[in-house]
């Protein structure tokens, strides 16, 4: 089974529901965004209208605790999908307690190596608790489109950047990792979340190149309030109603800035901070929503406007490819694997493979994969694939 032909089957056994297509929200069926109080960080947790859970992000480590009591106060199941936007500590150092408060079954990350010891445990710990590991990989056999994941009853998760391999990383920007940041688009009826991790001006302007609808009722917005991101272009794009900073009182960084700030006003969206007004909920109905803030100011209806369709609105054109590896571990593309299991190389000839996995994992890997490069667990080889099936289950990373 080919990579792609693996991913939407997870995607459709996952989240049931037709991609990139609108449909009427059923009365009495809301869709709910909460937006954590974590401090100098970012975490937000999406209720779909039929239950459907997705994380995106965890908070830095000192919110660990309260973000694991939010989640169990909220969630009875297992996540149904985990995302972390980018591997900054401010973004991940929640997510290993949030993970063995309740639980995930799919964990999804840009793919971007960065060598801190926290993104390396936190992998660890992924691979030897969450069975299935993806990246944002948009449908090779259609390279011009954009991921969708269906969460049911026409709500809908579509992936905006990164698109490796179909694209490079971008690269020499302000940050790296920030630029690289998983930006979706959460749309249900005529509402839109945008959420844009710590996107940089060159995300937005790269994204702006691309023929998207970027509209969105409600705006996380990139970088905690920094003053490069959420750049004037890119709000009008986005046009947002009410724009949600996750910031910590009295932050080191100054966030949000007075910049990023006098720009959101300029764009008509309404500013709620963690740092003033406490968690942030958002409910839609599908037509409108109302932003609750947990202190402070009083809950505010907004309309929602954003047309029904597809996000994408004609074919996503890839820039031009670097010569540099772009994939999850770098390097070049690995050879192919017919079903047997047995790799060639581009002349056809024998190519020696084996099959590793970490201990304590339900999963194994390619010996080449780049979750191994990045772990120091101890791992058991398997001399064939089929030695390695008969005892764990193909990662989602590398499709072994």
């Amino acid at each position: 089974m080919t990579s792609f032909a693996r991913l939407l089957t997870l995607l459709v056994l996952l989240l049931a529901s037709l991609p990139g297509l609108a449909a009427a929200p059923p009365a009495g069926k809301p869709l709910t965004v909460y937006f954590f109080d974590v401090g100098q960080g970012d975490a937000a947790l999406v209720v779909s209208p039929t239950g459907k859970t997705v994380l995106i992000d965890g908070g830095p480590p000192e919110a660990r605790e309260h973000l694991a009591r939010r989640l169990r106060a909220l969630v009875k199941e297992p996540l149904d999908l985990v995302i972390l936007t980018h591997p900054h500590l401010d973004h991940l150092g929640g997510l290993t307690q949030a993970l063995k408060a309740v639980g995930a079954k799919r964990f999804m990350d840009p793919g971007f190596d960065h060598p801190s010891d926290a993104y390396k445990e936190l992998l660890d710990f992924v691979g030897g608790t969450v069975g299935q590991v993806m990246n944002p990989e948009p449908n090779p056999k259609a390279p011009q489109t954009l991921l969708t994941i269906g969460l049911g009853e026409g709500a809908s998760l579509t992936v905006l950047w990164p698109r490796v391999p179909q694209e490079p990383f971008l690269d020499n920007t302000r940050s790296d990792p920030n630029s690289n940041s998983i930006v979706a688009k959460l749309t249900y009826g005529t509402t839109a979340f945008l959420f844009t991790g710590d996107a940089e001006p060159e995300t937005e302007a790269a994204l702006l190149q691309k023929r998207i609808d970027f509209s969105s009722t409600v705006l996380k917005v990139a970088h905690h309030g920094g003053r490069h991101s959420s750049t004037a272009a890119f709000l009008a794009a986005v046009n947002p109603k009410a724009a949600v900073i996750s910031c910590g009182a009295g932050n080191d960084y100054g966030h949000p800035t007075l910049e990023a700030l006098e720009r959101l006003e300029v764009a008509g969206a309404h500013v709620f901070r963690t740092d003033q007004d406490g968690e942030v909920v958002a409910v839609s109905d599908g037509t409108t929503v109302t932003v609750r803030p947990e202190r402070g100011a009083a809950p505010r209806v907004v309309p929602g406007g954003v047309k029904p369709g597809p996000v994408a609105l004609g074919p996503i054109v890839p820039t031009p490819q670097r010569s540099r590896a772009s994939t999850r571990g770098g390097g070049t593309t690995p050879p192919e694997r017919p079903a047997d299991g047995t790799l060639t190389d581009a002349r056809g000839g024998a190519v020696e493979q084996r099959f590793v996995s970490l201990k304590g994992s339900k999963v194994f890997h390619r010996e080449d994969c780049a979750t191994l490069k990045r772990s120091k667990s101890e791992r058991t080889v398997y001399p064939s694939r089929s030695a390695a099936m008969r005892e764990r289950r193909p990662a989602e990373d590398c499709h072994p």
